[in-house]
């Protein structure tokens, strides 16, 4: 029984599909006015293994929007003095290349602002029909947050009390300070499209709100996006959303915690962010993956090289490992007390970390098992890559992975490593233990591993 934290709710509750079988998920992606950092990566990798485990039970559609039109992008596009159309398509070309990188299965659907203009001035045609939106004095379209008598209920917020906490200027165009923007009227030089109320562009929040209902219908299953987004941001959505359908919006609501960095929360604004790019000259995207894994999603994750550096040699484990055992398919009709426990933490509100140490497990059992009995490490072998697809790891070959080392790594070719191994197997033939050591130690210098095995020698990148 997979129980989720509905953020809405404040509570795990136990997961049913709206549609039996069927399960619509939306997460909130990126606005591309440049590269993505380690923040914008954990969203990334905790939704992509969420729709990897649903897909183990259920039929998903997942969503995941591109923000391609906002006042960042606008400003970006003129500071560079290219269109907004080609700053958008690089960006949105990088994020495609930092996902892959990270083992990120694309959306089913990736849906973009600039292509659902019709469906977010039909949604705002509906908020203005029913009350809900009026036209400011600027001529801008808003939302009247005091229409909507349940607004607060997703982030705990009291209106009234973010009311006080509000300046209000003589000159606003907005009757109320909490009112938020649905159209923005066209300035001279600015991207805009038609509407019946001019010429204008798309506020952010009524983006999503018309995206996701347009993708998955006017009620779905789970919204997901980083905590930051919490307030104004999902708690916008559902007025929109809601206001202009009449029906519930969102069953399950799903924010993921903030990657920090000496106590702060990493972003662009505070100047404290690592690009996904940067990061991954010095480790790989499968390590960067793991790192993120090891905290359950809703913990803050906090960054270092140290946390890296420990991903990565947990990861040399787990590999290490499978080295040498044959790729086997692992379907059983019997679940082994391995899969069941894996299930047991990815049912409790997807906890990565559990089921991290499941693998472990496996990978201790294999160990034991290797030197006794192959049937069984090579059947193990295939519960622990199997457990790992899920997770989105171990899917490489484990002698590629331990020969490959850190992306910036230099040094020692492949080649020259098996004539130093060979010649240490040589000097150990012949009971030259001095040589044999100190090939060794040459090595180690190197950031190379031997392993003395049944008579063989591996090798693998430290």
């Amino acid at each position: 029984m997979l129980k989720i934290y509905n953020t809405i709710q404040r509570k795990k509750q136990e997961f049913k599909p709206r549609v039996p079988g069927r399960v619509g998920l939306y997460v909130c992606g990126m606005t591309v006015y440049d590269y993505c950092h380690i923040g914008h990566a954990r969203v990334m990798v905790v939704f992509d293994v969420v729709a990897r485990y649903l897909r183990e039970r259920y039929q998903v559609t997942y969503v995941r929007n591109v923000t391609d039109i906002d006042d960042k992008i606008i400003q970006r596009a003129n500071e560079t003095g290219v269109p907004f159309e080609d700053l958008t398509a690089r960006y949105i070309d990088a994020m495609h290349q930092d996902e892959r990188s990270l083992n990120v299965l694309p959306p089913d659907l990736e849906p973009r602002a600039t292509k659902s203009i019709e469906a977010i001035v039909e949604m705002i045609r509906a908020l203005l029909d029913k009350g809900y939106a009026y036209i400011g004095t600027n001529g801008d379209l808003f939302y009247s947050v005091s229409r909507f008598e349940t607004y607060g209920r997703l982030s705990g917020k009291n209106p009234d009390d973010l009311r006080a906490g509000e300046r209000v200027e003589v000159d606003s165009a907005k009757q109320d300070p909490l009112d938020f923007v649905l159209w923005k009227m066209a300035k001279p030089g600015d991207p805009s499209w038609d509407s019946p109320w001019g010429a204008g562009r798309p506020g952010w929040h009524i983006e999503c709100s018309a995206m996701s209902t347009q993708c998955l219908g006017e009620h779905f299953d789970i919204h997901g996006g980083g905590m930051d987004l919490q307030f104004p941001h999902h708690e916008n959505e559902i007025a929109q959303s809601e206001g202009a359908t009449g029906r519930p919006f969102v069953n399950f609501w799903m924010h993921n915690g903030f990657v920090r960095i000496n106590e702060e929360k990493m972003s662009k604004s505070l100047g404290n962010f690592f690009t996904v790019r940067a990061v991954l000259e010095r480790y790989r995207g499968e390590v960067i993956r793991f790192f993120i894994l090891s905290s359950h999603y809703r913990s803050p994750l906090n960054y270092s090289d140290e946390q890296l550096d420990e991903a990565q040699a947990a990861l040399t484990r787990l590999y290490t490992a499978l080295r040498g055992l044959e790729a086997r398919d692992s379907s059983n009709a019997m679940k082994s007390d391995y899969e069941r426990e894996f299930e047991s933490a990815m049912d409790d509100d997807f906890n990565t970390p559990v089921a991290l140490s499941v693998l472990f497990e496996i990978a201790k059992e294999i160990n034991r098992s290797k030197p006794v009995d192959r049937k069984t490490a090579n059947h193990l072998g295939g519960v622990l890559r199997s457990l790992g697809k899920i997770l989105g790891i171990l899917e490489q070959d484990p002698e590629q992975y331990l020969k490959a080392g850190k992306p910036s790594g230099a040094g020692l070719s492949d080649r020259e490593i098996d004539k130093l191994v060979q010649q240490r197997i040589q000097a150990r033939n012949n009971k030259d233990w001095s040589l044999a050591d100190r090939i060794r130690e040459d090595l180690k210098e190197c950031g190379i591993i031997l392993e003395d095995v049944a008579g063989s020698t591996n090798w693998r990148r430290g």
